[in-house]
């Protein structure tokens, strides 16, 4: 009678192989009374979350990390290492925390507990490497346009299927509209479409959001939101999240489920489409400019790299006052040093590089493991584009964007469900040549060509914008005492984790005018 019956019931017929059956998000456990094995299982793309402590023979699981402080053996140790990947990346990489002990379970992964031995074995039952390591699909760009479509349309219906109300949140951009307009073809009803405005800080799609609902004829619901909602959440922030978490888009995206949850309880999300079609600017950074940057001759690269070294960002007039200078010039700096592929994706993701990151951090850490070091596509499937699509699927998308969207969603209640992240789409999608999804300086082209069959281009083509908030103001104006509070020199002297030297220059450098060091200064609050 439910989705759970149906698991356990797959799971009594085919074993742990009942995972392969199994379409869209979960994190689910089953105790095997026959075995004694205690099963927990997380979703391909990670959706849903999955976090496990094991310490002295104490083995937790939950899906939030705060369950674990009720446990009177649970050790909350601050994990050093954790804190200083969440200064370079903005969040704690999966299968990291930031307490000793504690782990996030990787996205299509399996973990068994023998409770006998009271032991565990991690594995693997799905990868998104697989996909990208077969060969390319021989097939015309219009064949892989209709068949994409398909497969999308199937994805998008399933996530229909409900006995509560469902609704759709719409951006005004390509991947909410492509959702939307899909759905529509086959709706017995009008469906329901969300957008949130919070025009006195400028981020307002709402007029682009509104005009394509117009088109698709769907019940839009606008909410205008003000700048002191969105300031209010952000003490909150902590005890939704857990772990220090980044994103400042959290704000808007917790505001608009609140709206949500007022007329529906399950809504559509259309995160993925960036990773899955190449829709992020980094992408384009890479493709245009990496290849620049291997075409020089090394002496020449390192011979300007050490020029660089000697005169820093500050003797450089004029430059030196513009916005974000100091923080580009150092970033150049390195790529000349190694213009890599890797290298470039790591800058394109760090805050702090390594060397800052010394500086900053007081205790000793060690880098940690992650997917950013990956190093599972074949010399036959590489590709720039490939490689940094395949990392940010594992990346970015799991521990920013769908940690942001669950906890987000679950802070009201809301089902959040992915559509894109249904893995029959990313599976086929990247066995398609990337000039389907990159084509001449578009990105993702073949996405667009799919939507454009629904909604006019004069509608919707416009440049990319993000979910962002002016953190740059708030920390000079409405957080400058909590700024002043949090990060003065005796707090961070007697937390003993960061130098306070270090903390002093950025605080005093951003109120002097830096104002590219604000997402700094926002990491470290």
């Amino acid at each position: 009678n439910s989705d759970t019956e149906v698991m356990l019931h797959a799971y009594a017929e085919w074993g742990i192989q009942c995972v392969h059956r199994f379409i869209g998000m979960f994190a689910f456990v089953i105790y095997d009374t026959q075995k004694q094995e205690v099963i927990c299982v997380r979703d391909r793309a990670g959706v849903k979350p999955f976090f496990y402590y094991w310490n002295e023979g104490l083995f937790l699981f939950a899906s939030e990390l705060k369950a674990f402080h009720q446990h009177p053996q649970f050790k909350k140790e601050i994990n050093i290492d954790a804190v200083a990947a969440f200064m370079q990346y903005g969040n704690v990489p999966t299968p990291h925390c930031i307490f000793n002990h504690c782990y996030k379970l990787k996205p299509g992964h399996v973990l068994t507990f023998n409770m006998q031995h009271v032991t565990f074995d991690i594995s693997k039952y799905w990868d998104v490497y697989d996909s990208y390591n077969k060969p390319k699909l021989d097939i015309s760009f219009n064949e892989a346009k209709v068949e994409t479509e398909k497969l999308l349309q199937s994805a998008f219906d399933y996530r229909m299927v409900s006995d509560v109300p469902v609704g759709v949140f719409l951006s005004g951009g390509y991947d909410s509209a492509c959702v939307t307009s899909l759905l529509k073809k086959n709706a017995s009803t009008k469906l329901k479409t969300f957008t949130i405005g919070v025009s006195d800080i400028g981020l307002n799609e709402a007029p682009f959001a509104k005009e394509i609902a117009k088109h698709l004829g769907t019940d839009h619901h606008e909410y205008e939101c003000t700048e002191k909602d969105a300031l209010e959440l952000i003490n909150e922030l902590p005890y939704y999240y857990d772990e220090p978490f980044a994103d400042s888009s959290a704000i808007p995206t917790t505001l608009v489920c609140k709206m949500a949850k007022k007329q529906v309880t399950v809504a559509l999300s259309a995160d993925g489409g960036d990773e899955i079609f190449a829709g992020y600017n980094r992408y384009d950074y890479m493709m245009k400019h990496g290849k620049l940057l291997n075409a020089l001759p090394s002496f020449v690269n390192k011979g300007m790299a050490g020029m660089m070294d000697l005169v820093p960002a500050d003797y450089i007039p004029i430059f030196r006052n513009k916005y974000n200078f100091h923080n580009r010039y150092e970033k150049l700096k390195g790529l000349l040093k190694d213009p890599s592929h890797k290298n470039v994706m790591l800058s394109l993701s760090q805050q702090f590089n390594e060397e800052q990151l010394k500086e900053l951090v007081l205790k000793k850490y060690e880098p940690l493991e992650t997917a950013y070091l990956s190093g599972s596509l074949t010399n036959s499937s590489y590709s720039p584009l490939a490689y940094m699509m395949a990392i940010d699927y594992q990346t970015y998308l799991v521990d920013d964007i769908l940690q942001k969207v669950d906890r987000a969603s679950m802070t009201v209640s809301l089902e959040g469900r992915e559509p894109f992240l249904d893995h029959r789409i990313i599976e086929f999608v990247a066995q398609l040549p990337d000039n389907f999804k990159y084509h001449k300086g578009i990105k993702k082209h073949i996405l667009k060509e799919i939507t454009h069959q629904y909604i006019p281009k004069v509608i919707i083509d416009r440049p990319k914008t993000g979910f962002a908030i002016p953190i740059e103001k708030w920390l000079s104006t409405d957080l400058k005492e909590q700024v002043l509070y949090y990060l003065n020199r005796q707090t961070i002297q007697s937390e003993g984790i960061f130098h306070p030297d270090q903390v002093d220059k950025l605080v005093i450098d951003f109120f002097n005018g830096k104002k590219e060091y604000a997402t700094k200064i926002w990491y470290l609050l």
